[in-house]
């Protein structure tokens, strides 16, 4: 797995929709300072085994963040579930273009993003800031990007923005988060490259961990990361228990009130 790599430069491109800045400036949201060690994978597989619900629960017990942050909120739904959560390092980009270009019909296609996702670390999510004056009126992500995705080890995308091509994902087993479905491409087109974005008021820098299912997207802080399997697994026994009672033919209040205090 290769590590972050700090050295990558952020570009941006002239649009008919926003600011125009053609020069290159180093990206400071890819961390210069304290390049990330990836995790090892059984943890990242025992965190793809977690549901959305016991891992934020498990986060909240570290006191690091308050309780309504840290998660993607209902403007983004997920629309590929799948058995397994999704877990993977956040490869950040920005889109626009709900709008043609001032010149000729299309934007320039952009290729440099690729050595870029492939300088995280994998599993890898693409997130994808739409910050079109119309945003999710156009796809970016269709079966073609999907496919190259899927070729630069991405497991998923989270957007604010449009999806298409949903079968081509469910039979790849691949994860689509995003704000609504979209019929065309229009002018979609990448912008920015390894920056902040900002995805249903969830603040995501790249190589941050993600994790997504059915119930939404959350950010994994990597300092407690190995420490949330434990935690969870106490987390489901007391709940569990709490379930088993309620269940149970010798159910009481007095019984009840207990095993929630045990928590």
């Amino acid at each position: 797995m290769a590590p972050l790599n700090a050295s990558f430069r952020a570009m941006h491109i002239e649009t008919a929709e926003g600011l125009s800045d053609t020069s290159e400036k180093s990206a400071d949201s890819l961390r210069s300072s304290d390049q990330l060690e990836p995790l090892d994978g059984s943890i990242l597989e025992t965190l793809r085994g977690l549901n959305a619900s016991i891992l934020a629960n498990s986060i909240e017990r570290f006191h690091n963040r308050l309780h309504n942050e840290g998660f993607v909120d209902h403007t983004v739904s997920c629309l590929c579930p799948h058995t397994q959560a999704m877990v993977g390092y956040a490869a950040t980009l920005r889109i626009r273009g709900s709008a043609p270009p001032t010149a000729g019909g299309q934007y320039p296609d952009r290729t440099d993003w690729w050595d870029y996702v492939l300088s995280l670390p994998e599993p890898r999510v693409a997130v994808l800031e739409d910050v079109s004056s119309r945003p999710g009126l156009g796809s970016l992500i269709g079966a073609v990007h999907m496919n190259i995705l899927r070729a630069l080890r991405c497991v998923g995308v989270v957007t604010n923005g449009a999806v298409r091509d949903l079968p081509a994902a469910e039979s790849a087993g691949f994860y689509l988060f995003a704000g609504n479905v979209a019929v065309s491409h229009t002018y979609v087109h990448i912008v920015e490259i390894g920056q902040p974005v900002q995805i249903g008021g969830l603040k995501i820098k790249s190589g941050d961990l993600l994790h997504g299912d059915r119930h939404g997207v959350q950010s994994v802080p990597l300092d407690i990361a190995a420490k949330i399997p434990s935690i969870a697994a106490e987390l489901a026994r007391q709940e569990q228990a709490i379930i088993d009672l309620c269940r149970s033919p010798d159910f009481s209040l007095e019984k009840l009130r207990a095993a929630v205090s045990k928590g």
